[in-house]
């Protein structure tokens, strides 16, 4: 039985992981104090260190808790019934550009912001990271052999490698598109994308 204590509790967790996803989203992990976030969700510090104990403890909780909505996301996108598993595809990267183009990503582009940065900071949130990209590889070797199945796409053999190259090429595009401040990057990312997947142009 979930009592009303428990409810609230949880939405005040959920609140502190949400404002720290937007805050670290656009300025990176190191460069966020505790304070900030706290100031932002408007709750006392004494809340932060009862639902996570150490910054790297929320670091990791956060990377979790974005993982899981990313996750769903994705399977949602890639599991339409009014699309081929080529389509799916497809839309999947076209929400990605979309996402990552915003100025303002509110915690959109998380993985992307944090990835090299938190590898080298935390054991823990590197941890966190690499289980949720790699449910995201799994996700796209899945669709990749799915649409084999209903022939949107061709029958390759390393779809694994393949899918791990495509979100390699999409992180790529990503970081290139903040540095030159153009959405050039993931033209030309959509481009090899459907040259990968033998799609046509």
């Amino acid at each position: 039985m979930v009592t009303a204590h428990t409810s609230e509790s949880s939405e005040v967790r959920d609140g502190i992981i949400a404002v720290g996803q937007r805050i670290m989203a656009a300025k990176g992990f190191s460069a966020v104090g505790i304070n900030e976030i706290l100031t932002a969700a408007g709750v006392p510090k004494g809340s932060f260190y009862y639902y996570f104990g150490s910054k790297d403890a929320f670091g990791q909780a956060m990377l979790t808790a974005y993982f899981e909505q990313y996750h769903t996301e994705m399977d949602r996108t890639l599991s339409r019934a009014d699309r081929s598993n080529a389509q799916r595809l497809l839309d999947y990267f076209e929400g990605w550009r979309e996402g990552q183009s915003l100025q303002d990503c509110q915690g959109k582009c998380l993985a992307v912001k944090l990835g090299a940065e938190v590898a080298d900071l935390s054991e823990t949130m590197r941890n966190a990271m690499k289980l949720g990209t790699s449910g995201i590889v799994s996700r796209l070797a899945q669709a990749i052999a799915a649409g084999q199945t209903d022939r949107s796409l061709p029958e390759v053999t390393e779809r694994g490698e393949l899918a791990e190259s495509l979100y390699q090429l999409w992180l790529g595009a990503s970081v290139l598109a903040k540095v030159a401040r153009t959405p050039q990057p993931f033209d030309a990312a959509m481009a090899t994308t459907r040259r990968l997947l033998q799609l046509p142009a």
